[in-house]
């Protein structure tokens, strides 16, 4: 737990005002960390000599020097917890994160069941002092937040993030809103990305530049929300997701992701390490500010080599007429990049259907759950999407993101009734693909909810046909991809699951396409290539059940037992999720299937 001073002065007079004061609380604000050892009953249990012996040894070598040099101040410490005071809110997280990266070295030959790992929560909020002691609010959330921290990692606030951002590199996974416990309002809360953690979101990647496209290549940056309410952050999602999709309807270019864009959420980067990063040319960057039942734009489009702004629009309009906006931006970026192109190709904004503004707001503040990704998230988005159905019948995005979340509930097994979810899921997909056939995402929706309904021919089709519409959209390879594999045709699988981590390299969710991105090149016969694939989404989401389960079956194909014997146990150590991403896979393919649980038997005797 840190706590970083910054108390007001106070004014004190003579006489009954001193002693006024003097019966006052005495308050500041202050940065507040709290940590706690995981599982600590369970090592003491296990071996209480040796835990204590090793605990005494990390503090000594690693957490009180980290402590001094950012010069911190242990306010208490409470068994497995302590919290500590700072001087600012920076030096609490430099020093909480070199402490967890140092930690994590120290534990890398330990095995899981005797590794000592903290949890770390970070806050900056209003404290009551006593003494040398500190009470209040501000530190009760550090707690929670502490509490939300998976072992080994950090979890901070909105207001730490606000304070730190800028002053120095590091990144975060937004996790949205949540309910704390005896907290009154919810929190905004960001994971800290640590090394291990960040996969190939590292800003600091030793990996060489992606190579160029062979045509002009774009990425659309997250717009700010510039409003005063933090909760109009989903229109500015909403806008940035729109011109996303509007961008790929041009076949020439080359358009990053929606989900690897918006990995640069509140990050600290300059164009240029960004373009290097995604491989593309151009980036778009922008904002939003709503203003009652009005909205104003920004967008530019930079050269990312160069720094230069080929151009900048600002759109002052009524909120009901945002929707003619995507395509606007969409056709002067085309045109800005290459005005010739633009000409032959013939290309134009396609017409969208403005629908009712309620509907649309009620989609835009699904989606931004949808992309929280948690069952609560999920259901709560369901519910928005089905409202703006309801509203509005004649919204495809309603209906497609019905689609979606279906087999997402499904997917990560969050529903109490799949078969009911997806008969739902696949109306939904083909009312939106009646009403915009010419809408890539409408496609995917059925795609995807098509392969967990063991559809498989309809998701090959319908993924066929969003890349046809949109060449450059990400999701259609990788759906495309995953219902080759499950289908039976792995060596198909490939070519489509690597161009559309191309596309999208910084996906938040890319341990699931890379790790059937794995499966496919280890049921082709490169088992080589298979496991590099494997590790790759183990770097995104370490503990995930699957991700270790993909590399047992590679390691074990190479004969690396020692390997696929680690694994293994990190597997008996974490906690399998619900459902099962791959159950079409296992259900439709029972030789590999059999392969693959023949090698967890062996790893785990």
């Amino acid at each position: 737990m840190v706590v970083a001073s910054c108390g007001y002065p106070q004014r004190v007079s003579h006489g009954r005002e001193t002693r006024m004061a003097s019966d006052q609380v005495k308050r500041k604000l202050a940065a507040i960390l709290a940590a706690d050892i995981a599982g600590f009953s369970r090592l003491m249990g296990v071996d209480e000599a040796g835990t204590l012996v090793r605990l005494k040894e990390y503090r000594r070598e690693l957490i009180d020097p980290k402590n001094k040099q950012y010069r911190g101040r242990v306010v208490k410490t409470t068994g497995d917890g302590i919290l500590i005071e700072f001087p600012s809110v920076v030096d609490a997280v430099c020093c909480s994160i070199e402490v967890q990266e140092g930690m994590r070295e120290r534990n890398a030959d330990v095995p899981p069941e005797k590794r000592i790992e903290f949890r770390i929560g970070i806050n900056l909020g209003d404290v009551i002092v006593e003494g040398r002691d500190l009470y209040g609010e501000g530190v009760n959330i550090a707690a929670r937040l502490e509490g939300l921290a998976e072992p080994g990692g950090i979890c901070i606030s909105q207001t730490v993030l606000n304070h730190a951002r800028g002053k120095f590199a590091f990144e975060v996974e937004d996790l949205g809103q949540q309910a704390l416990k005896n907290i009154v309002q919810p929190i905004h809360v960001y994971r800290v990305l640590l090394n291990s953690s960040r996969g190939r979101t590292v800003t600091g990647s030793s990996e060489s530049p992606l190579a160029l496209p062979d045509k002009p290549s774009i990425a659309v940056l997250p717009f700010q929300n510039m409003s005063c309410d933090p909760e109009q952050e989903y229109l500015a999602d909403g806008i940035t997701e729109d011109i996303i999709t509007a961008l790929t309807r041009f076949r020439w270019l080359f358009v990053i992701a929606r989900n690897s864009s918006f990995a640069y959420k509140h990050k600290s980067l300059d164009a240029k390490q960004i373009a290097q990063q995604l491989g593309v040319e151009y980036l778009i960057e922008g904002s939003v500010r709503k203003s009652g039942q009005r909205i104003r734009i920004s967008a530019q489009l930079v050269e990312a080599t160069s720094g230069k702004h080929v151009w900048a629009e600002r759109y002052d309009l009524e909120l009901t007429e945002v929707f003619a906006i995507q395509d606007e931006v969409a056709e002067r970026v085309a045109g800005a990049i290459e005005p010739e192109l633009l000409k032959t190709e013939g290309a134009h904004a396609a017409a969208r259907h403005a629908g009712n503004i309620t509907a649309w707001d009620l989609v835009r503040r699904g989606t931004w759950h949808f992309h929280q990704v948690t069952r609560e998230n999920h259901l709560k988005a369901r519910e928005l999407f089905r409202q703006a159905c309801k509203l509005d019948p004649e919204l495809p995005e309603a209906h497609l993101w019905i689609g979606r979340v279906s087999a997402g509930v499904v997917a990560y097994g969050w529903s109490d009734k799949p078969v009911a979810d997806l008969q739902e899921g696949t109306e939904a997909a083909l009312q939106a693909v009646q009403l915009d056939e010419r809408n890539s995402y409408t496609h995917y929706a059925l795609a995807i909810v098509s392969v967990y309904a063991d559809r498989f021919e309809q998701s090959i089709g319908a993924a066929r046909k969003a890349i046809e519409i949109s060449p450059s959209f990400a999701l259609g390879h990788l759906v495309l991809g995953m219902a080759l594999l499950f289908s039976g045709h792995a060596s198909e699988a490939i070519a489509p699951l690597e161009y559309g981590l191309r596309l999208s390299p910084y996906d938040p969710q890319n341990f699931v396409w890379f790790n059937i991105l794995a499966l496919a090149r280890l049921f082709s016969g490169r088992a080589e290539a298979g496991l590099e694939a494997a590790a790759r989404a183990q770097q995104v989401r370490p503990n995930w059940w699957t991700s270790l389960e993909v590399l047992v079956c590679c390691y074990a194909a190479l004969e690396k037992w020692d390997e696929a014997r680690r694994c293994a146990r990190q597997m008996a150590s974490v906690t399998k999720q619900p459902g099962d991403v791959l159950a079409p896979f296992k259900a439709h393919n029972p030789t590999w299937t059999e392969q693959m649980e023949s090698a967890l038997r062996r790893a785990s005797a």
